[in-house]
């Protein structure tokens, strides 16, 4: 059948796509968390660009862990790598502004 795949030859397609999904998401928020412990939590924090370096960091790192789990980024086209950028952005920007908005010490 079309939809089986062979032992070896990677990922299906919803998988693959739940994999990038989740790994730039957690990869966004372990970067604001990292960037709340390391830059701070207090107001002069939010203008710090020492923080967009966990971003920056966090998006180029996943690579690496996709291909040693088994994603072919090879195939990855433009479409993909703005979606892996944005995920982790958005989920950087809001979990970096939540943890600035309450002040959290980390």
């Amino acid at each position: 059948m079309a939809t089986e795949t062979e032992p070896g030859a990677g990922l299906t397609g919803h998988i693959r796509g739940v994999t990038v999904t989740t790994l730039a998401c957690l990869g966004g928020v372990v970067a604001a968390v990292a960037a709340g412990a390391i830059v701070g939590t207090g107001p002069e924090a939010a203008s710090d660009v020492r923080a967009l370096a966990f971003l920056v960091a966090a998006a180029a790192g996943q690579y690496p862990v996709l291909k040693a789990i088994g994603v072919d980024i090879d195939d990855f086209g433009a479409k993909d790598h703005l979606y892996v950028g944005f995920m982790t952005f958005t989920l950087w920007f809001i979990t970096f502004a939540i943890i600035l908005t309450t002040g959290a010490s980390l």
